[in-house]
């Protein structure tokens, strides 16, 4: 196989926490993926408490990598309301952070496309929480709603322009069930949201990386058979290595 048809390899890791104690042991659990990735993904709870500082020590920490990084917030991001600081920092230390927008990466000759969102809540199926009643609770609903959208809209972009070799998705709450067992099941409907599930079976994503479920199960697929990986650190201890490889055979779609 030519260097240019070599499978690309794409790191990821979710759940992070960084805060105090984990400087200098990040950066030491981090540095393998510059040999063994092509690309490095951070999907979401990147600190543990949403404070500045804890992201100024995972800006510092991922110095060692030198890989092209992309990343999404997630839930505890938010907790102190610095998003937008946290957001700010991570990109001044070289990470392509995504709210619904895109990062295109050339790797060997080839393109990847990464659309990333945080997701959030809802559940799954035909269990996933529907709009009906208060108005808080419809309220609820329609976030999980925007966020959906929101990556829907971002991969449609780059199918429609038809300008990738590969199309990786990128978010913090789990697009389907299977990734979420092993958890509490009254846990199940704050874990995640299959509105997720369904742009990324539409438009044909090669594979999605998410975290949030701390005890959960590492791999599953959606209904077309697109690989999901639920890469919470707490759950897999260290980075996961995907292999993006063309072509890739799709089940029919069912959705």
């Amino acid at each position: 196989m030519g260097e240019d048809q070599a499978p690309i390899q794409i790191a990821a890791i979710a759940d992070v926490h960084c805060y105090e104690e984990l400087r200098g042991r990040l950066r030491y659990e981090l540095e393998p993926v510059n040999e063994q990735a092509d690309v490095l993904v951070l999907a979401g709870d990147l600190t543990l408490y949403g404070k500045p500082e804890e992201a100024r020590i995972l800006a510092e920490e991922l110095r060692s990598v030198r890989i092209p990084m992309v990343g999404v917030l997630g839930n505890h991001d938010y907790e102190m309301n610095h998003e937008k600081t946290i957001t700010s920092m991570l990109r001044d230390a070289g990470v392509a952070m995504l709210d619904g927008d895109s990062v295109t990466l050339t790797v060997r000759k080839r393109t990847v496309g990464f659309v990333g969102v945080k997701g959030f809540c809802g559940g799954f199926g035909q269990r996933l929480v529907a709009p009906f009643g208060e108005d808080p609770l419809k309220a609820f609903v329609r976030v999980g709603q925007t966020e959906a959208e929101k990556l829907d809209a971002g991969l449609r972009r780059l199918r429609q322009d038809d300008t990738v070799d590969h199309l990786v998705a990128v978010v913090h709450y789990a697009p389907i069930r299977e990734t979420v067992v092993g958890e509490s099941p009254e846990l199940f409907p704050f874990l995640g949201n299959s509105s997720l599930c369904d742009p990324i079976d539409r438009y044909e994503v090669d594979v999605c990386f998410h975290g949030h479920a701390h005890y959960g199960t590492p791999f599953g697929h959606t209904p077309r058979g697109i690989p999901v990986y639920n890469v919470a650190r707490p759950l897999v201890r260290t980075c996961v290595v995907h292999a993006l490889v063309s072509p890739r055979s799709l089940t029919p779609l069912e959705l």
